[in-house]
């Protein structure tokens, strides 16, 4: 399975995505930062799941229709940083979706996630991941499950890696950095926590219109399919 995620700038790089999508067969696409007002139902052969509702500034998440259907979505609102409080940029920060396979029956759950701004504590944004990933266990209990997107987190990983670990996850960084806009800022923003996956690879994909660059996740179910849900 080939997943994009992407930081579009304020919806600036929206017009790059049919073009990434073709590029790299992705089947699921996670943007964050994209207009809710204006996104499409579908982007070159990938179906919209389902979108954030209460920022106009929101999450994202498409899907291959000829491979998997949406059997259940969740999007939720996570602790607020005094910049959220003050700005109201986004108030949901996870979109997940649940997705079955058309052929076999197997269900995934992959989440498109945005952390608070760089304004905030880092033990805020460990707070949210936390959050995020235990609400996504409530969507599919024991189903494997991916969450990729803008982290924000450029420093003191391995604070976040031993967190994410606590919790069953493993946290993957992508070939090289995801943002490039600010000179002492920037590092690695966009990467992934998983469980129940193998991921083969995250590459940085060429930098857009956005200060954020796509990054491409490939993955598939650790050892293989799991059973059929019933």
């Amino acid at each position: 399975m080939k997943v994009i995620s992407y930081n579009l700038r304020k919806h600036r790089a929206a017009g790059e995505l049919a073009a990434l999508v073709d590029a790299h067969a992705a089947d699921v696409l996670c943007l964050q930062e994209y207009d809710t007002r204006e996104i499409p139902a579908e982007i070159s052969g990938l179906r919209l799941a389902e979108a954030t509702q209460r920022n106009r500034l929101g999450l994202a998440v498409y899907y291959r229709e000829n491979t998997f259907r949406a059997v259940d979505v969740r999007s939720i609102s996570l602790k607020k940083s005094l910049h959220d409080y003050v700005l109201k940029p986004a108030e949901e920060r996870m979109l997940g979706v649940r997705l079955r396979d058309i052929d076999d029956g197997h269900e995934i759950i992959v989440a498109s996630f945005h952390a608070a701004p760089l304004t905030a504590l880092n033990s805020l944004r460990r707070h949210q991941i936390r959050a995020a990933l235990s609400e996504l266990q409530n969507l599919g209990p024991g189903l494997p499950t991916l969450m990729v997107g803008d982290y924000n987190y450029p420093v003191f990983k391995e604070n976040l890696g031993q967190a994410v670990r606590d919790q069953g996850y493993e946290l993957t960084l992508s070939d090289s950095r995801t943002y490039t806009r600010y000179r002492f800022f920037r590092g690695h923003y966009d990467f992934a926590t998983s469980i129940g996956f193998d991921i083969a690879h995250i590459r940085t994909l060429p930098q857009g219109l956005s200060d954020h660059l796509p990054i491409l996740i490939t993955a598939d179910v650790a050892g293989g399919r799991l059973a059929a849900t019933s």
